[in-house]
């Protein structure tokens, strides 16, 4: 096998691994067993450059994440839910939609995981910025970190141009995983995973513990 089709085969191999262990939760190798076939795909990309591809597993580990953050003006403007407390709340929020749209309108309700809003832009099925919500307006560009959490796929499997929002959150055992760390190590502890999550995605520690 030459060294371009070597070079693929393992990307594929990787990406299908990465699914089985990571949004599955039905790996089918052993750790060693990936953790060799990812050195050996980082070795040949080391020794051909020509062959680099933004979407190899290996760009999601390729370099420490950003701690300085260039800002990014959303195309759309990013919303932000609005705290309700009592029925005549909810009851007065449901006529506003039934005014704006003139017509019955169905509700789908589920829980809010409370993280940090992130828009995602895909530009012909890759993965090119990462930003948060800020004031909805403009975000950072946290494209390097976001390229660090493995359920994030960095390329799609139709080439579109599509922006996807969402919420990156931590969860209960990754945040006390992290705070049992920080106290190891004599550092201050996160209030809460929404807190850890929002910080952690501005530090490096944000990789260790929410892959």
């Amino acid at each position: 096998m030459e060294v371009k089709e070597r070079i693929e085969h393992l990307r594929s191999l990787i990406k299908y691994h990465s699914r089985r262990y990571y949004e599955d939760d039905t790996p089918e190798i052993s750790d060693f067993e990936y953790d060799k076939m990812f050195e050996e795909l980082k070795d040949l990309e080391a020794k051909h450059p020509e062959f680099y591809d933004p979407t190899s597993p290996t760009q999601r580990v390729g370099g420490a994440p950003l701690g300085k953050f260039e800002k990014v003006t959303h195309e759309v403007k990013m919303g932000s839910l609005t705290d309700v407390f009592d029925f005549e709340s909810l009851r007065a929020f449901i006529r506003r939609v039934k005014e704006e749209t003139g017509e019955d309108t169905d509700f789908s309700v589920e829980p809010k995981i409370d993280g940090l809003s992130v828009s995602l832009k895909y530009e012909n099925g890759i993965l090119t910025v990462g930003a948060t919500r800020g004031d909805g307006k403009v975000g950072e560009d946290v494209t390097a970190n976001i390229r660090t959490i493995r359920s994030i796929p960095l390329e799609l499997p139709e080439k579109a141009d599509i922006t996807v929002r969402g919420e990156v959150y931590m969860p209960h055992s990754s945040f006390k995983k992290l705070n049992k760390e920080k106290e190891e190590n004599g550092e201050t502890l996160w209030a809460n995973p929404r807190n850890a999550a929002a910080g952690s995605l501005r530090c490096h520690a944000f990789k260790s513990f929410t892959n």
